[in-house]
């Protein structure tokens, strides 16, 4: 049982626990966090749950929203479609880069926000409104709680959109943006505001681990096609411009957010996540790094590794 993986857990938030390296986000809901705040969580195929530290500590979800987002965008209207929109392929730039494929003009992958914002668009729904609906009903499905918006962190959010707005526009006048730019982003930024705590992003991290459904109530919330491709993205694209270093030193399909947390993904074993507020330069939480990490020699979690089976605590 996962239970038995606590005091491991325990343990690894200690052997990580001093490194101060890092800011957090400049954002004031995310600059005035508490810096000692720490979690893990472990959930495997049978819903089992195995956590350590602050693991009930919520925060908002931000770009990790954008893996689930691309999920829904596929089962929306078809892989075609969304890739007509929106190339597979890492960008190596930072996450907010405005900039276009210039061969194509298609947003380099769904994990950056010009990509993000068309996903968004994608999303079955008349409106900006409908989208969000639809996005939060997805997301509780499989954090197993009905989840609610940060009101401030969407606000504070909107009063700078400017960027987000700027690659909106660029997408809308050099591509095709599947709605109103205003709405696209306001549509957006509401679904980063979403607030979890680090075992339900573990949670919808077992669900994509689970071929999209959600252990324990049996409910389909990506069909297979769309989790494949979602798990595949996250391998390659999750973590920004440092996804070679992650695939190669990590090897688990990951989305990091400016939040501080981390949310991974082993296919047919479990979901992880943790929470750190503290970032590196690339926007991701530097004590979440170093604990994944660990969790992937530990546990024998990397996808290109031998491991397999049930997650079991490791020998000390």
């Amino acid at each position: 049982m996962l239970e038995d993986l606590t005091p491991y857990l325990e343990e690894l938030l200690d052997r990580v626990r001093d490194r101060d390296a890092g800011e957090p986000h400049e954002l004031p809901v995310h600059a005035e966090a508490d810096l000692g705040k720490l979690a893990v969580a472990v959930v495997d195929l049978e819903g089992n749950v195995g956590s350590a530290g602050d693991a009930g500590h919520r925060f908002p979800i931000q770009s990790m929203s954008k893996a689930v987002v691309y999920g829904l965008a596929i089962d929306s209207v078809g892989m075609e479609e969304v890739l007509r929109h929106i190339d597979v392929e890492p960008s190596g730039d930072a996450f907010n880069r405005i900039s276009l494929d210039p061969g194509s003009n298609r947003p380099a992958n769904p994990m950056i926000n010009a990509g993000a914002l068309t996903a968004h668009g994608l999303v079955a729904g008349s409106d900006a409104s409908e989208r969000f609906a639809r996005i939060r009903e997805a997301l509780s499905a499989m954090a197993g709680r009905e989840l609610r918006m940060d009101e401030e962190c969407y606000r504070q959010e909107m009063a700078d959109a400017h960027r987000n707005l700027g690659i909106a526009h660029l997408v809308a006048a050099l591509s095709e943006l599947p709605d109103d730019p205003h709405d696209v982003v306001d549509g957006y930024t509401r679904q980063c505001a979403i607030e979890v705590s680090t075992t339900e992003l573990a949670r919808i991290g077992v669900t994509l681990a689970n071929d999209g459904v959600v252990p324990g109530t049996g409910e389909r919330v990506l069909s297979s096609q769309a989790n494949r491709h979602v798990l595949s993205v996250m391998l390659t694209c999750g973590m920004y411009d440092s996804a070679g270093d992650w695939v190669s030193s990590v090897g688990i399909p990951a989305k990091s957010g400016i939040s501080g947390g981390i949310l991974g993904a082993v296919p047919g074993r479990c979901g992880i996540a943790t929470y750190s507020p503290r970032l590196d330069d690339h926007g991701s939480s530097v004590r979440g790094i170093l604990a994944f990490e660990h969790l992937s020699v530990d546990l024998g979690l990397h996808v290109l590794g031998p491991g397999g089976g049930a997650v079991e605590v490791p020998p000390r």
